[in-house]
């Protein structure tokens, strides 16, 4: 037979496009989009008769599928990148899967601003041109005042930007003192000498990495000192031989030169963690009370809200922040103030179990136990060939909050006959709606403490399945 012979086989492109399942595709897709597709399909049949994978009689079968095949590869290339997942990895702000997931209220209110016109800066008393940060500054003024002062709060795209953007506007071309020890780096490699640096503002360290102390930055101010900064050491703890001043004291010191002092405190706690036995994480409403006069947190962490960048603090710093023609580069959009404003008024509520990352740190062993074992012995009757245990184990807050802290938990712990536990996670990852879990000893573990009741269908319909 001739080499070229499956080649003399192929359609052209025009006569692959007259054939009535392609025609109905262009149709229903778009004809940019099918013939995008259905010339991938002829160049991958041609590349695997060039290398010799197809003969006369295996081409004529796969010409007989080409048209499912283009119509699954068009499927394909028009399908969302970005997908739901099940998270049952226990880690319940996850950084990687999108940290803090939304309440069904903040969902509700961004369809509702979204899907048409909105008052987003628009004042409906008078009938002129508004401020967008009214819709929220109002219900942080609830949450955080306190009864020395009136604090404002401005939101921008996220922490880093609010603390770039606080920076900026009260420390640029002056010093900021910052101790060794508080020089954090985040996730991707984003330092705070690099946003400093950026901010036009000079970074002046004091102390050493374990002990600082106020006389440190006594010695340090300078008629160049425009701010005392405090950072949070959110994603790691120092332990042993160390020293650190209160708040109070870097108040005190900055009221005495008439210098602002500002907390990132990154994380976000308006609910008080100690309530669930976690500790170590500062609330938001805490520093301001100390004195501090400007502080910087996440929306989708600890607060439980959408990606979000907030400044709160004495009005007329938040007002200078607020003029930095910066802002209007890094401020959001009429969605996350939406879903932002729900989330507060669930905490003016104190409705805490709406928030989804609250809840999931309030989950009583006892809830979880249950809904494991229901799962567990669904599995045993239904896979014999998994082995299946419910043991104890430990959650985490994740995004970078109370390093060290963990919650108790119950997870699944899974292994099967067919597959070690890395192909298994490996299937539960490709499963339609992938299902995030975590590897450890051998085995699969499904942590219970971020898998919504809802979801627990869908991973035993997966685990029935994968598991053959």
């Amino acid at each position: 037979m001739s080499q070229s012979a499956p080649f003399r086989l192929l359609p052209s492109l025009d006569e692959l496009l007259r054939h009535p399942v392609i025609e109905a595709l262009v149709q229903r897709e778009g004809r940019s989009a099918t013939i995008a597709a259905a010339r991938a399909s002829l160049e991958q049949l041609r590349t695997d008769i060039t290398a010799g994978k197809l003969d006369e009689a295996q081409t004529k079968s796969r010409l007989d599928e080409l048209p499912r095949k283009v119509e699954q590869r068009l499927r394909q290339s028009l399908a969302y990148s970005l997908r739901p997942v099940i998270n049952a990895t226990g880690v319940i702000l996850h950084t990687n899967l999108g940290r803090a997931p939304l309440s069904r209220a903040a969902l509700e209110h961004i369809a509702e601003v979204s899907q048409g016109y909105s008052n987003l800066e628009f004042n409906l008393d008078t009938g002129e041109r508004g401020q967008r940060d009214v819709h929220l500054d109002r219900l942080f003024a609830k949450l955080l005042n306190t009864a020395e002062r009136e604090v404002s709060t401005i939101v921008v795209n996220n922490n880093a930007a609010a603390v770039l953007l606080a920076l900026n506007s009260l420390a640029e071309g002056g010093e900021v003192l910052a101790s060794r020890g508080e020089l954090v780096e985040i996730g991707g490699s984003f330092r705070i000498p690099d946003v400093m640096a950026k901010s036009g503002a000079v970074l002046h360290e004091v102390g050493t990495t374990n002990r600082t102390r106020i006389a440190d930055y006594e010695s340090a101010v300078s008629e160049r000192t425009k701010l005392l900064l405090r950072v949070h050491r959110s994603n790691f703890q120092i332990v042993g031989f160390t020293e650190q001043p209160s708040l109070e004291e870097l108040v005190a010191l900055g009221r005495k030169h008439n210098i602002p002092v500002m907390e990132d405190l990154g994380s976000g706690e308006i609910f008080d963690l100690r309530n669930v036995g976690v500790r170590g994480e500062p609330m938001i409403a805490d520093s301001l009370r100390a004195g501090v006069d400007v502080v910087t947190y996440s929306g989708d962490k600890l607060l439980g809200g959408p990606q979000a960048g907030m400044i709160s603090g004495d009005r007329e710093l938040v007002a200078k922040v607020r003029a930095n023609p910066m802002f209007r580069a890094l401020r959001v959009d009429k969605m996350f103030y939406a879903a932002l404003e729900a989330t507060l008024l669930a905490y003016l509520r104190e409705d805490y179990d709406s928030i989804p990352a609250l809840r999931m740190m309030r989950l009583s062993e006892d809830v979880l136990e249950r809904r494991a074992k229901q799962i567990a012995d669904r599995l045993l009757v239904s896979c014999p060939s998994l082995r299946i245990e419910v043991v104890e184990s430990r959650s985490v807050l994740g995004g970078g909050a109370a390093p060290g802290s963990t919650l108790p938990t119950r997870v699944l712990a899974v292994k099967s006959a067919s597959h070690n536990a890395d192909e298994l996670c490996a299937r539960l990852r490709q499963w339609e709606t992938p299902i995030i879990a975590r590897v450890e000893a051998g085995r699969v573990l499904l942590d219970l403490c971020t898998v919504e009741p809802q979801q627990e269908e869908a991973i035993v319909v997966a685990l029935e399945s994968v598991s053959q």
